[in-house]
């Protein structure tokens, strides 16, 4: 359960945050200004929840696949980052929420000098600690 609350903890803070500004504003007399500010809100939360990354799976399965490997976590930018660099081909990479995989977190420990640096990405034995976007797409094209 606290994984879950800590995967979702960005993204319900910053709904919760919207929330009540719309109801300020509202309350303000600007009902239209409220719902654009919920709406933005809205999405914004959805930006820093784990549903913009393809299906989590666990460091077990990732290694099973065979497949490139991006070790990521909810909220962080330059995961996010990565991410919409790599539209229309993160799915070829098996992504591993490093908060719900406790042997995830150990793997980037162990390339990231004890750190959990995400995101970090494995491709054919090869880790790289936060990568270019740029490196991670030739590798996904190849």
């Amino acid at each position: 359960m606290a994984v879950v609350l800590r995967s979702w903890g960005s993204g319900v803070v910053v709904l919760a945050a919207g929330i009540v500004l719309a109801v300020v504003t509202w309350t303000g007399g600007s009902p239209g200004g409220a719902v654009t500010q919920l709406v933005l809100f809205a999405v914004l939360a959805a930006v820093f929840s784990p549903l913009v990354f393809p299906r989590s799976v666990s460091a077990a399965e990732a290694a099973r696949a065979g497949k490139p490997i991006v070790y990521w976590r909810p909220g962080c930018q330059f995961c996010l980052r990565l991410r919409f660099a790599l539209v229309g081909s993160a799915r070829r990479a098996s992504w591993v929420n490093i908060w719900a995989d406790p042997e995830a977190a150990a793997a980037v420990r162990a390339v990231a000098d004890g750190n959990e640096t995400v995101p970090t990405v494995v491709v054919g034995g090869e880790s790289r600690v936060n990568p270019s976007p740029r490196w991670v797409r030739e590798r996904l094209a190849g």
